[in-house]
Order: C-alpha cells, then sequence, then structure tokens
C-alpha cells in the first residue's frame, strides 16, 4: 500500500504583525488615558485643596484631647449677629448714615462694568433689597454645579464687596424647563440647589460670615422669559445674590423669590417701615437698573 505523503505546512512569517498591531492599540489607550488624567478641571482642584488645607492645617487641635479641670475647652467662635430690625429704622436713616445697600450696589457696579456693559451681571437695587444677577454660564458647565475658574475670580470679587457689611445675604439659583435626569440630579430642583449652595460655600470660603448666608433652589418654576427660545432659556438659567435690607425681609422674598416679590409686598410681610421718601430717591438714582441679560 503506497504511504501517503505528507504536506508541509506554510509558515507564516507575518504572524508578528498582529502582536505588534495588538501592542500599539493598547499604548495609545494608555496615552489616551494617561492625557485624560492630566487635563485637571482647576475649579475642582481649587475645591479639592482648600478642603484638603482645611483639614490638615489644624492637626494640633485635632490629635489634642479635651482638656478637663482648669483648662477650658477649646470653642467654636459663634457666627456674629445679623442685623437686627430695630437697627434698620427711619431715625437711623435720618442721622445721616450712608445706606449699606446703597454702597453694596455703587461698589458692585464699579467693580463689574465690563460683566454689566455686555448684559451678563444685573445690578437691581431698591430699599429693601439689592440683586445681582449672574448668567449660569459665567459659573457653571451645562447641567453641572461645579464652579468654573471664572466663577471663583468673580465670586471672590463679590465677597470683598460684601464682607463688611452686615446684611443677610441669600443666592437663589433658578434653571430652564429642559429636564435633566441623572444620577446626582435627577431633576431641575437639585440642579439649581445644588448651584446656590456651591456659590454661598465660595463666599463663606472667602470669609463672609456664614451666618449671614442662606441658599434657595426655584429650579424652573420661576422664568422671566420664554422657554420656548433660545434665547429665553439662556436668561432662565441664572443665579442672584440678593442682600437684605434685614432678616423679615429676606424671610419675604425667600418665600416668593425675587422674581415675583415687590418692594411694597414685601414691607407688608415683613411688617417693616419704608425708608424715608429722600433715602428712597436716593437708592432708586444710584442703584444700577440695567436690563436683564440677552444671551
Amino acid at each position: 500500500m503506497a504511504r501517503r505523503r505528507q504536506h508541509e505546512e506554510h509558515v507564516n512569517h507575518e504572524r508578528w504583525l498582529v502582536s505588534y498591531a495588538d501592542f500599539i492599540t493598547l499604548l495609545f489607550a494608555f496615552f489616551v488615558v494617561m492625557y485624560s488624567i492630566s487635563s485637571i478641571n482647576e475649579g475642582k482642584y481649587k475645591v479639592i485643596s482648600q478642603a484638603l488645607v482645611g483639614v490638615f492645617s489644624d492637626v494640633d487641635r485635632s490629635l489634642k484631647p479635651i482638656p478637663i479641670g482648669d483648662e477650658r475647652p477649646l470653642t467654636v467662635k459663634p457666627a456674629e449677629p445679623l442685623i437686627k430690625d430695630s437697627e434698620q429704622t427711619d431715625a437711623a436713616f435720618g442721622q445721616g448714615a450712608k445706606d449699606p445697600l446703597k454702597s453694596i450696589a455703587d461698589d458692585i457696579s464699579a467693580a463689574f462694568g465690563d460683566l454689566i456693559s455686555s448684559n451678563q451681571m444685573t445690578v437691581r437695587g431698591n430699599e429693601l433689597w439689592v440683586e445681582i444677577e449672574l448668567n449660569s454660564s459665567l459659573l457653571f458647565g451645562s447641567g453641572d454645579a461645579m464652579p468654573s475658574d471664572m466663577a471663583f475670580n468673580i465670586i471672590d470679587k463679590v465677597a470683598k464687596i460684601l464682607k463688611p457689611f452686615d446684611n443677610p445675604i441669600h443666592v437663589e439659583g433658578f434653571t430652564d424647563d429642559q429636564p435633566i435626569r441623572t444620577a446626582q440630579y435627577p431633576t431641575n430642583w437639585e440642579l439649581s440647589s445644588a448651584r446656590s449652595a456651591s456659590i454661598v460655600r465660595m463666599m463663606a470660603m472667602d470669609g463672609v460670615n456664614p451666618g449671614r448666608l442662606a441658599s434657595v433652589g426655584y429650579g424652573e418654576f420661576q422664568p422671566v422669559a420664554n422657554n420656548a427660545t433660545a434665547e429665553g432659556r439662556a436668561r432662565n438659567r441664572r443665579v442672584v445674590l440678593v442682600v437684605s435690607r434685614n432678616l423679615d425681609v429676606r424671610r419675604s422674598l425667600t418665600g416668593t423669590g425675587t422674581a415675583n416679590a415687590t418692594p411694597d409686598a414685601a414691607l407688608k410681610r415683613a411688617g417693616t417701615q419704608t425708608a424715608p421718601p429722600a433715602v428712597k430717591q436716593a437708592v432708586r438714582e444710584n442703584a444700577v437698573k440695567s436690563p436683564a441679560p440677552a444671551l
């Protein structure tokens, strides 16, 4: 019987190309991951950095046991009291003291003339409160509450102006009506609240008395423009810093939001008296009333 002849298998001398291609692909993926890690958001870095500084700068206090006996334990300094309603009376205005709300409006207008002229910031005032309205695009990315680099610069300048005064401050967050459904922000309620809380925290980090501060989020439910257009939605995405005459005025404003409040209605709810006509006229003339931003 004839023996079957075995055929020699052909040796593929180019198999190394497959391994080489896999190696190049993995190397490319490695460098993409390394590049993405190296791209640091400066705003997030500042938040993390200041948090770490606050933790590690107080090592002695955290490791030292609480003393007993004659030694007095370490205590946290309480927040300074806010302006009382009795301190903001007609008699105080009659003595010729400069109105703090007018001073704040003037200082903000002088410090941010470029943003006001470009309709990205609006400063409004009356005898009861001053509003500093900022478009959200200046402070946050789309659908996010992490402050941008510009936000740190803006809020730092605002905090330096507000720090010497004692007036209560609250920050209002607003969005457009476009739904957001993420794990962090299931609705616009969470997004607007997170944005206003971020501004409040930044102001406290810049030295503003935390006892003066509060934040509130109104979501999409207090628009100032029509959400049917891109321009209207841009106007509705805003953050408003409100400096109030006293605590009663702030309580009245947070109950309705400044978008729906008028001085007369706020006075009625707060039970305060209006300033003399001369002061009212001076505040109206000096407080900047620029049009709402249109982007």
